[in-house]
């Protein structure tokens, strides 16, 4: 019994030494918070590149210790200041956030690893970022009321000549139209198929009605200006529904809400009546300005409908809720109407009301399929090649991205970088 308690005594006394010896060797946490509080590291500052000035760009290396209890303080003052404490501070913000990584830059003009804190100093919060002029930077580490600087570095914002982020875009750009100019080139020396369009075979039809019946022809070209490629569209193939009213000898309205459009339309239908051989026939009041009022042209539009009752409607360009007023009083007087736009929320109303309706970018393929132009027509050719260029990177890139995903694997973003916008 007395062995046992000899033995007993002496392991809990071992035990006991031993929880002295590993208490000598820890360390409080206040202690270890204060050690583990380092300044940054590499920090790197410099003119802001592919950027048109006025603005400086802040890297430095993650630190072991990055977390939301600790936060990264980066303060701007004048070159010729040393103390960093008496800099302003530009932005504040936990250290695990703000990587290189979460801004819109490429890989090919990232200059350290993409892990790196980012920061882009731009004028505000006290402070002007004048192109040519040097500023002092410095980035602190912050927990509670310690802080700790890293060296001062001077750098000056400059303006670039050229975004280096965006030479995908560029590139892209011009290949595309090496394709459209290469398309040009092919419809010039063969014969190119355009998928049958109705709306656009009935154009000969609308305007033959109108002219065995002896009414006239009505044209509209939508309601925004000529910043709108819809309008631009619709004017194009006013061009050739007037040339063909020249040659039937059929009169032509074409009403207007913006003056600068019916100039332009002016002209297009001059110059239409001119390739006709039919300049005497041209009236310069074919093309008339009623008012740029929404409800007020509605309203005038559908007067001449009752009051002209055309044979022909024609509805081309963007449109908003005045399309059904129009299309319904036209359809009441019994006349044709063949409609094409790019408003998807006006679709329905055209498709119900009228007898043909152009869909989306058929409107835009309207002019190369009436005149038959080589150069349209490769322009057309050109820009379908590229869309189904376009689905195929979406159909490749989403692949990609999901390889990415599940596998970790760093190499889809390098493929994917070179089709972004990136700033």
């Amino acid at each position: 019994m007395r062995s046992r308690l000899r033995r007993f005594y002496i392991g809990f006394g071992w035990f006991s030494l031993q929880l002295i010896v590993c208490a000598s060797n820890l360390v409080p946490l206040d202690t270890l918070a204060q050690t583990a509080l380092t300044e940054p590291q590499g920090v790197q500052v410099f003119d802001t590149s592919s950027d048109g000035g006025g603005s400086l760009t802040v890297q430095w290396a993650p630190a072991p210790s990055d977390g939301p209890d600790i936060r990264y303080q980066v303060l701007v003052g004048e070159a010729s200041a040393s103390d960093p404490s008496a800099f302003i501070i530009i932005t504040e913000f936990p250290s695990n956030t703000h990587y290189i990584k979460d801004s819109k830059t490429a890989w090919w003009t990232r200059k350290v690893d993409k892990t790196w804190h980012h920061v882009v100093i731009r004028s505000g919060k006290g402070i002007e970022i004048i192109d040519g002029m040097s500023y002092a930077v410095a980035v602190a580490t912050v927990q509670d009321d310690q802080r700790m600087f890293s060296p001062v570095v001077v750098a000056a914002p400059s303006p670039n000549w050229f975004n280096w982020n965006q030479l995908n875009n560029l590139i892209i750009a011009v290949s595309f139209g090496g394709l459209v100019f290469y398309s040009i080139s092919h419809a010039k020396r063969n014969d190119i198929f355009l998928r049958r369009i109705p709306g656009l075979d009935a154009v000969d039809e609308a305007i033959g009605r109108a002219t065995e019946l002896g009414k006239p022809i009505l044209y509209l070209t939508g309601a925004h200006d000529l910043h709108d490629p819809s309008t631009i569209a619709a004017a194009v193939i006013l061009g050739k529904v007037a040339k063909r009213a020249a040659l039937y000898e059929t009169e032509l309205m074409v009403p207007h809400r913006e003056p600068m459009t019916m100039a332009v339309c002016q002209e297009i239908t001059k110059q239409a009546y001119l390739e006709a051989g039919k300049p005497d026939l041209f009236k310069e009041d074919a093309n008339f300005f009623i008012t740029s009022d929404q409800f007020s042209y509605t309203a005038a539009v559908d007067g001449i409908m009752l009051r002209k009752k055309p044979a022909a409607n024609f509805f081309m360009g963007s449109y908003f809720a005045e399309s059904l007023l129009l299309t319904e009083t036209g359809a009441s007087t019994g006349a044709i109407q063949i409609a094409g736009t790019d408003s998807d929320h006006q679709l329905p109303f055209f498709v119900t009301t009228c007898d043909y309706t152009l869909i989306g970018e058929e409107l835009y393929a309207a002019s190369a399929y009436l005149s038959k132009e080589p150069v349209q027509i490769g322009t057309l050719l050109g820009q379908d090649i590229g869309k189904a260029v376009i689905l195929g990177a979406i159909a490749v890139g989403t692949v990609l991205a999901t390889v990415g995903v599940v596998t970790g694997a760093q190499w889809p973003e390098l493929v994917l970088d070179l089709f972004r916008d990136l700033k």
